[in-house]
């Protein structure tokens, strides 16, 4: 449904609702700015020698806030700035103080190692929720996993974040054989910090050597826990992607986002932005929608985001079958999860 239209600066914006064919209104937009990382964790990135996109080809700072804004006027109200890891961007400071301008919800997931650089600007931002990658409190187990030493660090500036008021989100992905021993040594450490841990269920990407045999499922996870730990469900969110529980007493919470195994794409708000300007309607989808050209052609791009959110799949990108069993990574069509955003 149009509602108004406005120009702001080069853009012309036209006030609309973002929704798809099965009437789910998408109000969420992750921007991720770059697939460069600084580390190498193999589940994420293919290869130790990667080849990232040229500078030319991603999203400048500018390119960023005009199709943010346009997505603004469209019902976003929640932006989540992703990677690869997004603060190694040289103009990282530009775009997130170019965004808190909006009247938006903004957040970050990071790998941590670069928080600490970040503290003013993320509190300047007005930023008060932060997603930290984490997979393991093993210092060692850090250094297999990324293949760098920088377990200190990430461990340090999620210290300070709690200590500044900031919240902090965990996120670990859970794979058999690598961390599937340590789910209570998370669930222990929200005992006395206000932390939110999301056990995340291993998902398939290009070049990640999925199988399901390494997926560790929500039940197995809360089976797992529950021979440690008493807990109950925590009220969910609309919209909330991760089921979560806690421990009586303890002062934070733990979670699973079940994708793999239980998904929730039912209440799906959430669509994707590469940072090469690529419109993904859903993590897992084959196709995509290149917003950066056409807004580098001087066209409408909200005609191009309005026939994506129409062409969604109702759940699993149109490509995961439904029963874990059944997924046959080598036939999904999808980019590696670095060149997506988390």
């Amino acid at each position: 449904m149009l509602l108004s239209s406005t120009a702001c600066g080069d853009v012309q914006i036209t006030h609309f609702m973002i929704t798809d064919s099965f009437n789910r209104t998408h109000n969420y937009l992750r921007i991720s700015l770059t697939d460069s990382c600084n580390l190498r964790c193999f589940y994420c990135m293919p290869e130790e020698d990667y080849e990232f996109t040229p500078t030319s080809r991603l999203m400048k700072a500018s390119e960023i806030e005009s199709l943010a804004k346009v997505f603004v006027a469209a019902g976003v109200d929640k932006i989540r700035l992703t990677g690869g890891e997004p603060l190694v961007r040289r103009d990282a400071v530009d775009i997130i103080n170019r965004l808190s301008q909006l009247q938006i919800e903004l957040s970050l997931t990071t790998n941590g190692t670069r928080l600490h650089h970040f503290v003013d600007t993320l509190l300047a931002a007005n930023i008060r929720s932060v997603n930290v990658s984490l997979d393991t409190l093993d210092r060692q187990k850090f250094k297999r996993i990324t293949r760098r030493d920088q377990f200190d660090v990430v461990y340090d500036n999620i210290q300070e974040l709690l200590r500044i008021g900031i919240r902090v989100k965990v996120n670990v992905v859970v794979m058999k054989g690598v961390n599937d021993d340590e789910l209570t040594d998370f669930v222990a450490w929200t005992k006395f910090q206000s932390i939110d841990v999301r056990f995340i269920e291993f998902m398939p990407f290009t070049g990640n050597r999925w199988t399901n045999n390494q997926v560790m499922t929500l039940h197995e996870m809360l089976q797992v826990i529950s021979n440690e730990y008493d807990f109950s469900a925590v009220t969910a969110s609309p919209n909330e992607t991760v089921k979560r529980f806690q421990v009586p007493g303890f002062a934070g919470t733990f979670g699973v986002i079940s994708t793999m195994s239980s998904h929730f794409c039912g209440s799906c708000n959430r669509m994707r932005l590469t940072a090469d300007g690529k419109l993904k309607n859903c993590l897992f989808s084959e196709y995509e929608t290149d917003l950066l050209s056409a807004l580098r052609d001087g066209q409408d791009v909200e005609p191009l985001i309005r026939q994506c959110a129409m062409d969604k799949h109702f759940q699993l990108g149109g490509q995961l079958a439904p029963d874990l069993n059944d997924v046959q990574a080598d036939q999904i069509h999808n980019r590696s999860m670095i060149t997506i955003g988390g």
